[in-house]
């Protein structure tokens, strides 16, 4: 979305600049990391997403309740940032001259091109890697820290994290990656949020298979 309409909606539910905000889902966090990723985009920085998210809460035990919660609206001023961003034209220019690792978050049937069930064209960007976001958690949880930096370091060598790209099928799942390489205190990476979707739209474009 377009950055400051995205404060305005984040404003009419009660997030101020000032706010902590913490996110949850009930889907392996998935969705809770893509609004992570976009709040650091329009400058938030206070946030935090729940290890486990709504399954982890309820197995504790603690408070739940139901029906609609009212809110008083926020003061949200959107801060920008342009550079945790690739677009398609970048994403090619940086596979053709391998001026970026590029990391693909689908499982790896997806991956291959095999049981492609969202797009209409299976495959995947050439020269980029597999490393499925279910694989940074063990029992719904994230894997200790140790371990997430030793998987994602297996991949990017000596590679600083501003030069790793994420994506997947349509710029959710791929957020998860980047929450757990900085989780995991390698640091911020960038995305491409088109994913595959965007990328398979020109037939121009070069895909992989296998």
């Amino acid at each position: 979305p377009d950055p400051h309409d995205f404060a305005r909606t984040l404003a009419r539910l009660g997030i101020s600049n000032n706010s902590h905000v913490a996110l949850y889902d009930a889907s392996g966090g998935s969705m809770a990391s893509r609004m992570w990723w976009m709040l650091r985009w329009v400058g938030h920085q206070s946030v935090a997403v729940l290890d486990g998210g709504w399954d982890a809460w309820t197995a504790a035990g603690l408070p739940t309740r139901s029906g609609d919660e009212t809110v008083q609206p926020g003061t949200f001023e959107a801060t920008p940032r342009p550079e945790l961003v690739v677009d398609a034209a970048e994403m090619l220019a940086k596979t053709a001259s391998g001026g970026a690792l590029v990391i693909d978050a689908r499982a790896p049937d997806r991956f291959r091109g095999e049981n492609e069930t969202h797009d209409p064209i299976g495959g995947h960007i050439p020269g980029a890697s597999n490393l499925p976001q279910s694989g940074n958690l063990r029992d719904g949880l994230f894997l200790e820290q140790a371990e997430l930096a030793a998987r994602f370091s297996e991949l990017m060598g000596n590679r600083p994290p501003s030069e790793v790209i994420f994506y997947c099928g349509s710029g959710v799942s791929a957020c998860h990656n980047i929450l757990a390489l900085e989780h995991a205190g390698i640091g911020e990476a960038r995305l491409y949020p088109g994913s595959w979707s965007d990328w398979i739209n020109d037939p121009a474009r070069p895909i992989a298979q296998g």
